[in-house]
């Protein structure tokens, strides 16, 4: 059986697995569902004050990961035969969202690179063809926490890490491309606020469409471009049943 592999190249190969090694990814981790191995960028440096980093051309604050030092690495990662394929962290990549993990998460594994300081030399990124990752229009220090945020959403949907196989579809940006419809439990009243009487129907039909119409409300009102995308995949779709999937 091929074990999804992760490697992350980092400058603080502790902080790996950090919170991965807890709950769910941390049982998948130990029934060996998922490896995970860190590699010190540092360790790949040549001189003998084990420097990873220089300033920028062109002038500048900050400093530049050197792509001679990053190249090693990456290279190392690589080459440990799976074709994973290898991403960046940058706050200027394609945005992560469920479509990305879902691929992710049915490969082989991925090699994720850490940026630290100002960023990592183009050079590198374009020779390795790597892919840049955004979790979110914001600066972080550095790309770990990025990257676990990334390796959680993938190790979650690995076969034999969630309880339920549905509740990966259900839950919040799953294949129905909505948000999360609210959810309730006991007590039925709770500070004078009640649970929606459907949901105490046992009428499954009603509660599904509860559920539904409550996703697309709260879509709607929160991301209007999340619903902006699911009625125009809604719309293709009863084209395409129509028999004219290229009708304008």
């Amino acid at each position: 059986m091929t074990v999804w592999h992760a490697s992350v190249l980092t400058l603080f190969p502790e902080m790996f697995p950090g919170p991965l090694g807890l709950s769910l990814a941390g049982r998948a981790l130990r029934e060996g569902r998922w490896r995970c191995d860190t590699r010190d960028i540092r360790s790949f440096a040549t001189d003998r004050h084990r420097s990873v980093d220089d300033t920028p051309c062109g002038g500048g604050a900050g400093m530049v990961l050197r792509p001679d030092v990053v190249d090693a690495a990456v290279g190392a990662a690589l080459a440990e035969g799976e074709a994973r394929p290898a991403l960046y962290l940058t706050p200027r990549g394609r945005p992560l969202d469920q479509a990305l993990v879902r691929e992710l998460a049915a490969g082989p594994g991925v090699v994720l690179l850490c940026g630290r300081f100002e960023g990592v030399d183009q050079r590198v990124i374009e020779a390795r063809a790597m892919t840049e990752v955004s979790i979110g229009d914001y600066v972080l220090s550095g790309g770990e926490v990025a990257a676990l945020a990334l390796l959680d959403a993938c190790v979650r949907l690995l076969p034999g890490v969630m309880g339920a196989a549905e509740s990966a579809e259900e839950e919040s940006h799953g294949a129905s491309g909505l948000l999360e419809y609210p959810h309730y439990t006991r007590p039925a009243e709770w500070q004078g606020r009640s649970v929606p009487p459907v949901l105490l129907s046992g009428n499954h039909a009603e509660v599904a469409r509860w559920r539904r119409a409550e996703a697309e409300r709260i879509t709607r009102e929160r991301r209007p471009d999340l619903w902006a995308r699911h009625s125009g995949q809604e719309t293709a779709a009863g084209r395409a049943i129509a028999g004219r999937p290229d009708a304008a």
